[in-house]
């Protein structure tokens, strides 16, 4: 499974999903990180350069094109949750501290939504 999880710039979990400079994906087999990837998106930039929709849009476009099926974030907005939802990508929000661990906690026991 992917799981994508926006990281700062010290490996812990950036409270900003929407906002985020950088993300990881990890890959999880077996409640195991196999592969962890960080990738520096922009969407801190790039959020109040056009529209909401042009913006929610940009992050499905990348999480489509990774095969992400599960997003850990500490918090997101109302819109780009129920485009998540419409997209089956499954959400854990409350998420802080370690990203790697983030991931891992969330494969265990889900985080509040």
């Amino acid at each position: 499974m992917i799981v994508c999880v926006p990281v700062d710039d010290v490996g812990a979990v950036d409270p900003r999903w929407g906002r985020a400079s950088q993300v990881a994906l990890a890959t999880v087999e077996d409640g195991a990180i196999t592969d962890w990837q960080e990738i520096a998106v922009g969407w801190d930039s790039l959020h109040d350069a056009g529209s909401e929709a042009a913006h929610h849009a940009r992050v499905a476009r990348f999480l489509r094109e990774r095969h992400v099926e599960v997003v850990v974030a500490h918090h997101m907005g109302g819109g780009m949750s129920r485009m998540l939802e419409t997209m089956h990508v499954t959400v854990y929000l409350g998420a802080s501290g370690d990203a790697r661990l983030a991931v891992q906690s969330a494969g265990a026991s889900p985080l509040p939504r």
